[in-house]
């Protein structure tokens, strides 16, 4: 079997942390695609095609904007999901990645093995050029050129999307296969990690390393872009992801910088003939999860390193359109390596010093690793949901903070950096599910074992990121939006309207004392307001007294609206929460106050 390591790997090590630290010094360029990304196609009201007629008009607007998708092989099924996203106000569509894999090589057949090595891969096992695999056919075609020409390693990539030209550097050696209906591409570059454009294959030996992609019959992604043309959807597809560290999962390993850099400089180029100027391409999103944390000393961690160098290919290759990613947060006290509010700000600014021009974190509630509550409510017991994860206990002693507390300190981190010159846009990326099913509830999804949540809760994640961030997205569609009866995407749709509040703060007007109330649909609300030691909630009609404006906000979410009201906050002792409750006309009720501290 053939598994000959890359010596010259941990030479590109060493490199990368120094030219990734000269290369991080003038990032702005990237931070500003974000800005470019926000511009959306304009759709037409409909459009028909073989797979029926499609509504492309916006009819119960949601907070949530972007969804995750996941990879379908009927392209009837894009289209539904996106009339049924657009449908609640989408605008942006998320696709999940697959990972660039080393792989061992039997000697005797030239197979590619499975990822254990035990055993051929039949998805790889069709490359078949005449009577050779695609490995040996590679192999051959290297020594035709030169006898010294070897491969030292074996790379394989899965994928939906199918490549123009423009993959190709040396098309004379490199090639797209088509197996009945199976379509590969083969893809061959120096295994020093340069991805040499001379192409000059013949004037000495040299070892190689061959990246067997696994296509799709048709492009995905031209699919999808026209989709997004139709319905006004951003799409952002994924890079290749990383392959992992072998002794830690969750870290990428840096022995394959530079073959995951030359696959990544490869589709990109491809994407930049085929799709230079599309709107509808709105960046791209980097799959490689990692915990946002405060890392002691970046320059030593790998996989910010790995990071780093990917970003700077799109930097290069992919100019005008931004680098998403969704980190994780965990907030839990019981676990190891785990985070408080200040620690993940400090962890926001390394992160953004990688080149990603979106940050979108996951708020954590959906796996247990975050709660949902206010500062004035940490003494109270954890939902109910969180106790398979946290145990029986408060708020205060299962977290180091709430959900909302952490998206402070990274607006926060957001804002110094752009003092520095440095831009980057914070998202939310809310969980839309929850860490454990109910007794006898139906599986959502067949990767994961994870709950069912309700519109309440995810109004309440809407709530408590709101103020910090300027766009909501969510994990994800397929499935978890999907799921149940009702489903979360019918929930939307039938209680769209009702208000969500998310932030009060005070306020005058001319001469008038009162509070400033920020969130969704709060046009003609009753707002109750109440705090410890008062003995009736005070009462206020803001159609009677009030002033309600549309206009954006800058920094928040395009539906977020204004309510002032007049409150005389003289009667609040200083130092007690406020709470503000909001009323739709009809009686329904905000699923979450907001709370307000007030201080003299």
């Amino acid at each position: 079997m053939r598994w000959v390591a890359l010596v010259v790997g941990l030479a590109i090590i060493t490199a990368v942390g120094i030219v990734v630290n000269m290369q991080r010094q003038d990032a702005g360029a990237a931070r500003d695609a974000a800005a470019t990304a926000s511009r959306t196609p304009t759709p037409a009201a409909s459009f028909t095609d073989p797979c029926g007629t499609f509504d492309t008009t916006v009819r119960t607007p949601y907070p949530i904007t972007g969804y995750w998708i996941i990879p379908t092989a009927d392209p009837c099924t894009w289209r539904s999901q996106f009339q049924a996203i657009h449908r609640v106000g989408g605008d942006t569509v998320i696709r999940l990645g697959h990972g660039l894999s080393p792989r061992r090589v039997d000697d005797e057949t030239g197979l590619v093995l499975d990822a254990a090595g035990d055993k051929p891969d039949p998805r790889y096992a069709k490359c078949v050029e005449g009577e050779l695999t695609c490995v040996q056919a590679a192999e051959k075609a290297l020594k035709d050129a030169h006898p010294d020409n070897r491969i030292t390693w074996t790379y394989v990539f899965r994928t939906d999307e199918q490549y123009g030209d423009g993959v190709f550097r040396c098309p004379d050696i490199e090639r797209k296969i088509v197996v009945g209906d199976a379509v590969f591409f083969r893809i061959i570059a120096p295994d020093d990690g340069t991805d040499d454009a001379s192409c000059d294959f013949s004037s000495r030996g040299r070892g190689y390393h061959l990246i067997l992609v696994s296509a799709g019959k048709e492009d995905s992604l031209t699919t999808l872009l026209d989709l997004g043309d139709r319905f006004g959807i951003r799409v952002f597809p994924a890079l290749p992801l990383a392959p992992r560290d072998p002794t830690g999962p969750t870290r990428a390993n840096p022995r394959h910088i530079g073959t995951l850099t030359t696959l990544t400089r490869r589709i990109l180029q491809d994407y930049g003939d085929r799709f230079a100027g599309r709107e509808s391409l709105g960046g791209v999103y980097q799959p490689f999860e990692l915990q946002i944390r405060d890392w002691p000393d970046p320059s030593k961690v790998d996989t910010l390193k790995v990071l780093a160098e990917q970003h700077l290919i799109v930097e290069q290759e992919l100019a005008g359109k931004p680098i998403l990613i969704s980190p994780y947060l965990d907030a839990r006290r019981d676990r190891k390596f785990t985070s408080t509010p200040k620690q993940v700000g400090k962890g926001f600014k390394v992160l953004a010093r990688t080149g990603v021009g979106i940050i979108a974190p996951q708020d954590g509630r959906g796996t247990g690793k975050g709660g949902l509550f206010w500062p004035n409510w940490k003494n109270k017991p954890v939902d109910e949901r969180l106790r398979p994860v946290v145990g029986d206990t408060t708020y205060a002693k299962a977290y180091y903070g709430g959900t909302r507390d952490y998206y402070r300190e990274m607006a926060q981190a957001r804002d110094e950096l752009l003092k520095e010159g440095v831009r980057v846009e914070l998202w939310a990326n809310i969980e839309a599910f929850e860490p454990t099913r109910r007794e006898g509830e139906k599986r959502c999804s067949s990767q994961s074992d994870r709950g069912a949540t309700d519109k309440p809760r995810l109004d309440t994640q809407v709530t408590l990121v709101g103020p910090y961030v300027s766009k909501i997205i969510s994990y994800m569609w397929s499935d978890y939006f999907t799921c149940g009866s009702p489903s979360l995407a019918e929930q939307i749709a039938q209680d769209w309207t009702r208000p969500i509040a998310i932030q009060a703060f005070r306020s005058r007007r001319d001469i008038q004392n009162g509070l400033e109330i920020r969130g969704y649909n709060l046009a003609g609300a009753t707002v109750t307001l109440s705090w410890p030691g008062v003995d009736e909630p005070r009462v206020v009609d803001s159609t009677v007294a009030g002033v309600h404006e549309t206009d954006p906000v800058p920094g928040l979410p395009e539906r977020v609206e204004r309510l002032w009201i007049p409150f005389d906050l003289d009667e609040v002792p200083d130092g007690r929460w406020v709470r503000v409750g909001v009323t739709a006309p009809d009686g329904r009720i905000a699923a979450e106050p907001v709370y307000y501290q007030h201080t003299t």
